[in-house]
């Protein structure tokens, strides 16, 4: 769905090593001008609007599929930017804070770590949802609720690992 992430595979006798990633080619562009835009930000405190309007595509889109392979959503999500049930909407930052945006991948390390056991349990109980679902009909509120806590949170911090908000990402589902 593109995300953004890197695996590194070793296998057979001749050890032959292979780099790769969950991420798809959206992810990997968006991931690539979070880099350019780090630099800009903190050289010149400016975000180019180019860059900017794309990472925003590119988060909606994301939500847009997330919300389907979460089983968040029952239709199948539209290609473009067509209005869909699950959204995101990102406002300008007023002004960027130069110092948050040089370090914020190490003030991302927190949510990174709590989130791997937070998408782990999210993991688990959606294919408890999905026999709920597929036995009963319908989607459990409190997994359901939690499944969509998940994908605000994952959001979040993408949004702030991706230069698009300066606000530190709060620690919750809501």
């Amino acid at each position: 769905v593109g995300g953004i992430g890197m695996g590194v595979a070793s296998r057979g006798e001749h050890g032959s090593t292979m780099l790769g990633g969950e991420s798809g080619l959206l992810g990997v562009a968006a991931a690539f001008l979070a880099v350019v835009s780090w630099f800009t930000i903190v050289i010149a405190g400016t975000h180019i609007s180019g860059i900017r309007q794309f990472t925003s595509f590119y988060l909606r889109w994301r939500v847009r599929a997330l919300a389907y392979l979460m089983l968040l959503e029952d239709p199948y999500p539209p290609f473009g930017d067509m209005p869909y049930p699950a959204s995101i909407e990102i406002a300008d930052p007023p002004a960027r804070r130069r110092l948050s945006v040089a370090f914020r991948i190490i003030l991302a390390i927190p949510h990174i770590f709590v989130l791997a056991f937070v998408l782990f349990a999210w993991a688990v109980t959606t294919f408890v949802a999905w026999f709920a679902i597929l036995f009963t009909g319908s989607y459990p509120q409190g997994l359901y609720d939690f499944g969509v806590g998940v994908l605000r949170w994952r959001l979040r911090v993408e949004a702030y690992l991706l230069l698009m908000v300066d606000e530190y990402p709060p620690f919750s589902l809501a």
